[in-house]
C-alpha cells in the first residue's frame, strides 16, 4: 500500500546541475510527490550540517557530482528506500553496502542514450561523406574535390559495424534503419534472431572489424571489455577505416590506437579517450584524420531536463507504491555500464 505521507527525498549532487535537471515545472512535480527542499543539496555526506536531513530521508535524488553511496551513507540515512539517479551509470556511484541492503536504484540512463545515440548517428552519416577529411583539405586547397577525390564516399552501402546492443546500440540500431546502410553487429548476449530482429548481421568481434567501413563502440566498461580493441584488433580494420567511439575510453588500447591514427591507417571520431582529458600533448588534438570532442555526447543542456523527467516519474510510482520503471538491478552490473 502506498505511504499516507510523501515520502522524504533528498537531492545528492553538484547543485550546478539541479536547474537543468529539474526546471521550475519538474520541481514543482517533484515537490507535488515528496518532500523535498529544492534549495537543499547534499555535497558531502560527512558535513554535519546535512545529518538531520539525512537521518529523515527516505529518497536520494542524485546526479552528476554525488559522492560514493558507501557504507557510511547507508549508516547515515537508516529510512533510505531508493536512490533515484538522474544520470547515467551507477556502477561507481553506488556501493556494495547499498545493494545488500536491498535499497532501489533507478537510474536515467535510458534517457541519457538518446542523445549520444543521435550523435552517433550523425557522425556515421558525416564519416560515410568523408565530411572531416574534406573539410581539412578544403582549408588546406580551397578547392572543390574532384571527382576521384570522392569516388570512395557516400553512404549508399557503407558497412557500420555496432560494438554492442546496450542502451545506447539498441537506440542507434532503431536510427539507422531509414538509411541505406549494411548494419553488423557483435554483442555476446544477442542471439542471432534477435539480431535480426534488431535489423543487423551478428558477428564474431574480429570479423565485424574486418568487413566494417565504420566501427562504432557501444560495449560498457567492465573487466571483460577493458581493451578489447587492442593492437592485434585494431590492425583487422580495414585502412581508411574509421572508428566512433562513444563508450568509454577504457575500451581501446590508446597507445595502439594513437599509433594507427598517427600513421593516417585509421580515422576516428574521439568523443570519449583514454585518459579523459588527454594529456596537453597528445597528437590526437592536431591529427586531420581525428575528429575530437571533450565528452559532449550524453545529455547536455536542455537534454538534462529529459532525465529529470525520468526522476519525476520514478518517484511518482515510488510514492504510489509501484515498482520503478528504470531499475537497475545488483546483478546486471556485469553486463551494462
Amino acid at each position: 500500500m502506498p505511504s499516507p505521507q510523501p515520502p522524504r527525498a533528498v537531492f545528492a549532487m553538484d547543485p550546478v546541475h539541479l536547474p537543468l535537471l529539474f526546471p521550475p515545472p519538474l520541481m514543482d512535480r517533484l515537490r507535488r510527490t515528496a518532500d523535498i527542499d529544492p534549495a537543499f543539496v547534499v555535497r558531502d555526506f560527512a558535513d554535519p550540517a546535512v545529518a538531520d536531513a539525512l537521518a529523515s530521508a527516505e529518497v536520494l535524488i542524485t546526479g552528476w557530482g554525488c559522492p560514493p553511496l558507501d557504507g557510511g551513507v547507508l549508516a547515515a540515512t537508516p529510512g533510505l528506500r531508493a536512490v533515484l539517479h538522474a544520470a547515467g551509470s551507477v556502477r561507481s556511484l553506488v556501493g556494495e553496502a547499498l545493494w545488500k541492503q536491498g535499497v532501489t536504484v533507478s537510474s536515467a540512463v535510458t534517457g541519457n542514450a538518446l542523445p549520444v545515440a543521435e550523435y552517433t548517428l550523425a557522425m556515421i552519416l558525416l564519416a560515410g561523406k568523408d565530411a572531416f577529411g574534406h573539410r581539412e583539405r578544403y582549408r588546406r586547397t580551397h578547392a572543390q574535390p574532384t571527382p576521384a577525390e570522392t569516388a570512395a564516399t557516400g553512404n549508399l552501402g557503407r558497412r557500420v559495424g555496432v560494438v554492442g546492443a546496450s542502451r545506447v546500440g539498441r537506440r542507434l540500431l532503431e536510427l539507422l534503419r531509414p538509411f541505406d546502410l549494411t548494419v553488423l553487429l557483435h554483442d555476446p548476449y544477442v542471439s542471432p534472431a534477435e539480431a535480426a530482429a534488431l535489423g543487423a548481421e551478428p558477428l564474431p568481434l574480429e570479423e565485424l572489424l574486418r568487413r566494417s567501413d565504420i566501427v562504432t563502440l557501444h560495449a560498457p566498461d567492465t573487466p571483460e571489455t577493458h581493451h578489447m580493441l587492442d593492437r592485434a584488433r585494431l590492425a583487422f580494420v580495414r585502412d581508411g577505416g574509421v572508428l566512433i567511439n562513444t563508450a568509454r575510453g577504457a575500451l581501446v588500447d590508446h597507445e595502439a590506437l594513437t599509433d594507427e591514427l598517427v600513421s593516417g591507417r585509421l580515422c576516428a571520431v574521439l568523443d570519449v579517450t583514454e585518459p579523459e582529458p588527454l594529456p596537453a600533448g597528445s597528437p590526437l588534438y592536431r591529427l586531420p584524420n581525428v575528429f575530437l570532442t571533450p565528452h559532449i555526447a550524453g545529455s547536455l543542456g536542455n537534454e538534462l531536463e529529459r532525465l529529470g523527467a525520468i526522476v519525476a516519474e520514478e518517484l511518482e510510482r515510488l510514492a504510489e507504491g509501484l515498482p520503478p520503471r528504470h531499475e537497475v538491478r545488483y546483478a546486471d552490473l556485469t553486463r551494462v555500464a
